[in-house]
């Protein structure tokens, strides 16, 4: 016992060191003349309610609110400074909120709101920023099928050992760099043609710094419209490393719950987790899930990211599970399940 509170005093020891660093650069940036940015990200709800999400930060103050956002970049968001229990006011549906951002300067809030159904734009400021919009996805209570759509090796090739994937997913500065994986992108787009109305979802266990980057990646590469839902860099308030698969596992949990009539179509690669995530989901909510795609990395890919994956959560599942080394392959299988339209029509 003694030596797990040792342990723990260290890892809380480490968060503290963090939150002291960051009051410093914030300090030392503002007095360099370093302004407020709210970096605005995708967000999701239903009826009632809306998932707020966004990163307050310091930035040079030339240029306008988006100009200095849209500078947040690459291996610049990873130095960028936050800015933390600095109020965020969020207007919405005729609505005010003050929020506040945690650790890293995350806004990752629930409001309750009035929106209807489908894409709509709040607004985000703080008592010394121009109002900046942020979309937020209102899924409608009648969409019986949504997408949770993995990142990394699903929707782009990263080609990469798995150690490194955090500095690639940070330090890539260029959109323009990542490969997207053959026929994803077609077949999200039958997926979404088939379902109209349907959330697309996408978790990774990348860090919130690269998501306008990722953003910018898919819309280039022409997949769905949808929320990310990423991670912070550093320690938490008990471990020195954040968790991506606790991230993920999460991640789908709170989605059930938010979205209990929801059946969820799985995506991810069989490289390391994604087919025991998605197994431990459907053990659990096998009422959420449309089935499991998974697109199978080359043998190339799978020595990258350690090797393939050895769980066999199909064997005694009730849930559909596919498995195809590319969209084409996925679309092809689906098709014959019923969950894509023959032609992308609607099912």
């Amino acid at each position: 016992m003694a030596g797990t509170e040792a342990g723990e005093a260290i890892l809380h020891r480490a968060a503290r060191i963090e939150d002291a660093f960051h009051r410093w650069r914030e300090r030392r940036g503002r007095k360099r003349g370093l302004v407020t940015t709210i970096v605005p990200y995708a967000g999701y709800g239903a009826p009632g309610w809306a998932r707020v999400l966004c990163r307050v930060v310091l930035t040079r103050g030339d240029g306008g609110e988006r100009q200095r956002a849209e500078k947040v970049r690459g291996w610049r968001s990873f130095f960028s400074i936050p800015v933390e229990d600095l109020p965020v006011i969020v207007r919405a549906g005729g609505t005010e909120h003050s929020v506040i951002p945690n650790r890293g300067g995350i806004v990752d809030v629930r409001i309750d709101v009035a929106l209807e159904p489908g894409w709509q734009t709040i607004t985000l400021h703080t008592d010394d920023t121009e109002p900046v919009s942020a979309p937020v996805f209102i899924v409608d209570p009648d969409a019986a099928f949504g997408i949770v759509s993995d990142v990394d090796d699903t929707v782009m090739v990263t080609a990469l050992p798995r150690p490194f994937l955090a500095a690639w997913n940070t330090f890539v500065v260029d959109e323009h760099a990542r490969t997207p994986v053959a026929g994803m992108a077609v077949l999200y787009e039958r997926l979404t043609r088939s379902h109209p109305g349907a959330p697309v979802i996408y978790i990774s266990t990348g860090a919130w710094n690269v998501a306008p980057t990722l953003t910018r990646f898919m819309e280039r590469n022409l997949y769905p419209r949808g929320p990310l839902l990423l991670t912070d860099w550093g320690p938490t308030h008990d471990r020195w490393f954040r968790s991506g698969r606790e991230h993920k596992h999460t991640s789908l949990a709170r989605l059930a719950v938010e979205f209990p009539h929801t059946k969820w179509l799985l995506i991810g690669d069989d490289g390391q987790h994604d087919e025991e995530l998605y197994g431990e989901f459907a053990a659990a909510h096998p009422a959420n899930v449309a089935a499991v795609a998974i697109r199978q990395l080359s043998p190339g890919e799978a020595v990258l990211a350690g090797g393939r994956s050895k769980a066999a959560h199909e064997a005694g599942s009730t849930v559909r599970w596919y498995y195809a080394p590319d969209g084409a392959g996925l679309s092809e299988q689906l098709t014959g399940a019923g969950l894509v339209g023959a032609q992308g029509g609607r099912t």
